[in-house]
């Protein structure tokens, strides 16, 4: 008798308030269905076979932090590599350390200063790719800040650098490696971003490279629809703070992972979503900052670097004297 009773008190209720119940069970709905493919994609979707794509990858930046613990895991997958950077002994260092502990995996370096003769860099490359099955381009080289400046504070050498390596670097790779990928169908692109860019809605004092990573992931959508009928998968992975020497931090944490932490989760990513953020503590960090006020993350922001600044400061000070 208590359900009718309910169906029927519902019916004599005005028509605005209907609308607004069944307004509301269609967010629930929704929020429900976000909810559960976000676990499902984030903890239970099974990686692709890489191996498919091509039996090379071609990885940039590839001497420490995210590019190198890239490097390990494809091999660990058993897949060549070719790696790609500026220092011919820190490649040979990486290379030996691949070859000890994945002896049936081939490695090639190129030498390539992104920040340099970038033309000849880019011949030494393609010569290294010549004729090889390159299935995946891990596009990781990029610089930032020494630390956190106001825009008239960058002297014009980083300028410089931030857009040739961050903006032309990846640019041309992507440019060179292409026509291989087409010529066969198949390839996976991986351009690494930043939270700088994406996640948050400002970067204070590291506004160019802001700026170059905004590009990077404008660049990676472009391509993504413009190759996806070829065959090729184009991705760029926004990740927020890693462990890295670029980004200063040199313990890991639940929130900072380690570089090799954050490549074992990028890999699982690979060939699905035109934008993503593999590890899934910093999605959470994504999400919390998406309902916040922007006008509260710039003013956080700001105080934020505003400290990094004052300390790279002090530091620059002490060398001085």
């Amino acid at each position: 008798m208590g359900c009718p009773v309910i169906v029927h008190d519902m019916l004599k209720q005005p028509l605005w308030f209907s609308v607004l119940v069944a307004i509301g069970s269609l967010l629930v709905l929704k929020n429900l269905i976000y909810a559960a493919n976000w676990v499902w994609i984030t903890f239970l979707r099974p990686g692709k076979n890489l191996k498919k794509y091509g039996s090379w990858a071609v990885i940039t930046g590839c001497t420490d932090g995210i590019g190198k613990a890239f490097a390990f895991q494809l091999a660990r997958k058993g897949l060549n590599v070719v790696l790609v950077g500026r220092n011919p002994e820190k490649l040979e260092e990486v290379s030996g350390g691949l070859k000890s502990k994945y002896p049936k995996v081939e490695v090639r370096t190129a030498v390539v200063d992104f920040a340099g003769d970038l033309h000849e860099g880019i011949k030494r490359m393609e010569k290294e790719i010549d004729g090889l099955d390159v299935g995946i381009l891990i596009n990781n080289a990029g610089v930032s800040y020494p630390y956190a400046r106001f825009y008239h504070e960058v002297d014009p050498q980083l300028l410089n650098n931030l857009i040739k390596v961050n903006v032309e670097g990846t640019s041309k790779v992507t440019q060179a490696v292409l026509p291989v990928m087409l010529k066969k169908k198949k390839g996976a692109i991986v351009n690494i971003g930043s939270g700088a860019s994406i996640v948050i809605p400002s970067d204070p004092l590291y506004s160019v490279y802001a700026a170059t990573k905004a590009y990077v992931d404008q660049l990676s959508r472009c391509l993504y629809v413009e190759y996806k009928g070829s065959g090729i998968d184009v991705q760029c992975q926004v990740p927020l703070y890693v462990a890295t020497k670029m980004a200063s931090i040199r313990k890991s944490s639940l929130l900072v992972p380690s570089a090799d932490t954050y490549a074992r989760s990028a890999l699982r990513w690979v060939g699905y979503e035109p934008r993503c953020t593999p590890y899934w503590p910093h999605s959470v960090l994504w999400l919390l900052a998406s309902l916040l006020p922007e006008s509260a993350i710039d003013a956080w922001r700001l105080k934020f670097c505003l400290a990094i600044r004052k300390r790279g400061q002090a530091k620059d000070s002490r060398k001085k004297e």
